[in-house]
């Protein structure tokens, strides 16, 4: 996609090991195809979405239905920007960060899943540290939220390394039983106030329109 016409296909988040972008469609069904692989274990549960329900395609498939629909669906007062996460060119998950009306509200959701391959590498931490320096850092937020279920170790411990604080529950029905999450606030002083590695942002300025935000 020509990012003249879709400027958020510019946007770039490089880490040290990981870069974040918007994946062309060849690079999205790969994506899909990990997902369909797994994300987590059997037996296990620690998303609302149930990563291994039904076949290896479904799960794929359901994993293309919700990329299109976010840029389908895409305003300025309301968009989800789904990035690939890439190791040495290859994908190996999505990222995403989610705003409705972040002119005023400037307030943002994340959300993360890596190929079951690529976990416990700290891959997972430095593709959120890359959303949020994308978050605070260029587009002025002021905090970024992230709901987990408290048996989700991994993310939780993720979540708190990067700074996030308590910010009361939410409760979910998950298998036909209500669970409780957590939901937890990164404010942009949280932020600032903690030493991270260096992450190069390029194509924010082409998109600010599409973001809702004025030059």
């Amino acid at each position: 996609m020509n990012a003249d016409l879709w400027p958020p296909f510019g946007l770039r988040v490089v880490g040290a090991r990981v870069e974040l972008r918007l994946p062309d469609e060849d690079e999205l069904e790969k994506l899909a195809r990990l997902a369909g692989a797994g994300v987590h274990r059997d037996g296990e549960r620690p998303f609302l979405t149930p990563w291994t329900d039904g076949s290896a395609e479904e799960r794929a498939r359901a994993v293309l239905r919700g990329h299109w629909a976010a840029l389908a669906s895409w305003r300025p007062d309301d968009w989800e920007l789904g990035f690939g996460v890439f190791r040495d060119g290859e994908p190996i998950g999505l990222v995403g960060l989610r705003a409705r009306d972040f002119a005023v509200v400037r307030e943002v959701k994340t959300w993360s899943w890596l190929g079951l391959a690529h976990q416990g590498r700290g891959y997972g931490t430095e593709a959120r540290a890359g959303l949020l320096a994308l978050a605070f850092d260029h587009l002025g937020a002021t905090a970024a939220l992230t709901e987990v279920f408290q048996d989700n170790h991994a993310s939780q411990r993720v979540s708190r390394k990067l700074g996030y604080r308590p910010d009361g529950i939410s409760v979910d029905a998950r298998d036909g039983e209500a669970l409780v999450s957590d939901r937890l606030r990164l404010t942009r002083e949280g932020w600032s106030g903690q030493a991270r590695p260096p992450v190069v942002v390029d194509g924010v300025p082409a998109c600010r329109a599409m973001l809702g935000l004025s030059d």
